[in-house]
């Protein structure tokens, strides 16, 4: 990611999906000499909190897998189980959330599997190094990654910041990724909605 350039950073920050949806983000400018973790190393500089979240996420998906073996029989099981993991998921997202300083909370405008854009009253250089937190209140979810300031355009009284990922879990970009499709069909089924009802 460092060794692109801005343009190349632009395109691949186009190349997904992007909705416009606003989840609160949490968003930390870090020093100019801070050394981005390698990828695997992400966990670690993870809040604890989120590294709980982590594990809890990987440990119902493991004990899914096997109910897949036994066919019909286990369809409700699944499903007894798939509740109850929604429930640890909706509480964990509760905590989560507490975790956040709001001082450093923002909106997002748009985000999707590539980045985010935020609005900010402050002014951010391009190439800033930013630690992001983002709250998938619909997935009962949050998202521990880092960042890059790609663009910062004035708009009215505020600054639209366009923040691409530099350091971002495959299974979190997948999940952002699953959100904004999902939000993207909700809102097109709400549209549907809203023009049978005229029809009628």
């Amino acid at each position: 990611m460092q060794n692109l350039s801005l343009e190349q950073k632009h395109q691949q920050f186009d190349e997904f999906f992007m909705i416009k949806h606003n989840i609160p983000v949490n968003m930390r400018l870090l020093e100019d000499d801070f050394i981005l973790p390698d990828i695997d190393d992400l966990h670690h500089h993870m809040p604890y909190e989120f590294q709980i979240a982590s594990e809890i996420s990987g440990i119902d998906t493991k004990a899914l897998r096997p109910l897949r073996r036994l066919g019909e029989h286990a369809v409700e099981l699944a499903d007894f189980l798939n509740h109850q993991s929604r429930k640890i998921d909706l509480m964990m997202s509760l905590i989560l959330q507490q975790h956040t300083k709001h001082e450093q909370t923002f909106q997002s405008l748009k985000f999707g599997g590539g980045g985010v854009v935020l609005e900010s009253e402050n002014e951010l250089s391009v190439g800033a190094t930013i630690e992001l937190k983002l709250f998938l209140k619909e997935e009962a979810s949050a998202i521990f990654c880092f960042a890059e300031v790609i663009a910062c355009k004035p708009e009215d009284d505020t600054y639209h910041v366009s923040l691409i990922f530099t350091r971002i879990r495959e299974e979190d970009q997948d999940l952002l990724v699953k959100a904004s499709l999902h939000l993207q069909a909700a809102k097109l089924r709400k549209r549907k909605n809203q023009e049978n009802l005229k029809k009628n």
